[in-house]
């Protein structure tokens, strides 16, 4: 019985395990494709040849320059942030078996905002290794309110409930952050671009310091697919199949706070990259966390890079921020996903 029970719990993927690790492989392919289309295209677009060289053989042109100093730190922000968001989504659905549930629609991504803005304009800190520590912070904070407040009353935590509660209490925090912001016009000066979402302006040091922060979070989540497949049974279940339901709880609570708090922090609040990506993958490959964690993980930064990329193209010699273009692609997509009577099962 149990062992029929653990067969449920991981889900009926999509195709077989060969067809899906061979889908693995062709996502990632893509995005070394869109990788290397964010490194040469831009205001200024260069060969792809030139690319190489910028590695292989550099000799200090401009476009090397650019390339080596600007590009290629933004790029690899990009595929950071787009793996943290897109993970972050795809296990607080799972873990909240909420199909709304993404961290900007939550206001996890408003919450970790906030706390850079304190540090920020407050308290004066730019260290993203310091500043990030509010993010997670504000990340945390804005997890636990969200809960209590959805929670809170006899009909206890929905979707709807906990979608509410995140729009409401993400509004909060983005009005305190704005009236900071007014009170300092050299902080909003420093912060406006990063505020829309925007993968501009880091530096390689920035990249350096964050990402041990993504990349536990990335390892941790990745490792919770097993026992989130479980809790997909309900909890009763869960505990019957062997999971501990409140450390699986607090670890993942965990990994969302360290993956939202690292992207917050780097790239500004982004909507939509966590709710849509997972629904698409789930939609193409089942149920199983097994798959829809790591396809979310690859996917989630084609999509960021890509929508980067067109940013920067489709105003040269400026570029719009990604924040922008995302909310654009994202808000239509989001309300023909809250129209349909059914959503992928979770």
């Amino acid at each position: 019985m149990s062992g029929t029970a653990a067969r449920r719990a991981e889900g009926r993927a999509g195709g077989r395990p060969s067809v899906l690790v061979a889908g693995l492989v062709v996502t990632f392919a893509v995005l070394v494709l869109v990788a290397l289309a964010s490194v040469a295209l831009g205001a200024r677009s260069v060969s792809f040849g030139t690319v190489i060289d910028a590695f292989l053989a550099p000799d200090g042109s401009s476009d090397h320059t650019v390339i080596r100093e600007l590009r290629v730190p933004r790029t690899l922000l990009g595929l950071g942030v787009g793996a943290t968001l897109g993970l972050a989504g795809a296990l607080m659905q799972s873990l909240t078996r909420n199909p709304l549930a993404d961290p900007g629609l939550l206001g996890i991504n408003q919450g970790a905002a906030l706390g850079v803005t304190l540090a920020i304009g407050v308290f004066g800190l730019g260290d993203p290794t310091v500043y990030v520590w509010f993010a997670f912070g504000g990340a945390a904070l804005a997890s636990f309110v969200v809960y209590a407040l959805a929670s809170s009353g006899r009909s206890g935590s929905n979707p709807v409930r906990l979608a509410l509660a995140g729009v409401a209490f993400g509004m909060v925090c983005t009005a305190v952050a704005s009236a900071i912001l007014r009170m300092d016009s050299q902080t909003f000066d420093r912060m406006r671009f990063w505020l829309t979402g925007s993968l501009a302006g880091q530096t390689a040091d920035t990249l350096v310091r964050l990402a041990p922060f993504m990349v536990a979070g990335l390892v941790m989540g990745l490792l919770l697919a097993r026992p989130l497949n479980m809790l997909a049974l309900g909890d009763d279940a869960g505990k019957a199949l062997g999971v501990a339901v409140n450390r699986t709880r607090i670890l993942t609570g965990i990994a969302v706070t360290l993956l939202c708090g690292a992207a917050t922090a780097a790239a500004g609040p982004l909507w939509f990259v966590g709710l849509i990506v997972p629904h698409a993958v789930r939609a193409a490959v089942g149920p199983d966390q097994r798959w829809v964690l790591p396809y979310s993980a690859l996917a989630a930064p084609v999509l960021l890079l890509g929508a980067d990329v067109v940013g920067r193209l489709i105003a040269r010699p400026g570029e719009v921020q990604v924040g922008i273009v995302w909310a654009v692609i994202g808000a239509p997509i989001f309300i023909l996903m809250a129209r349909r009577r059914r959503v992928a099962a979770l």
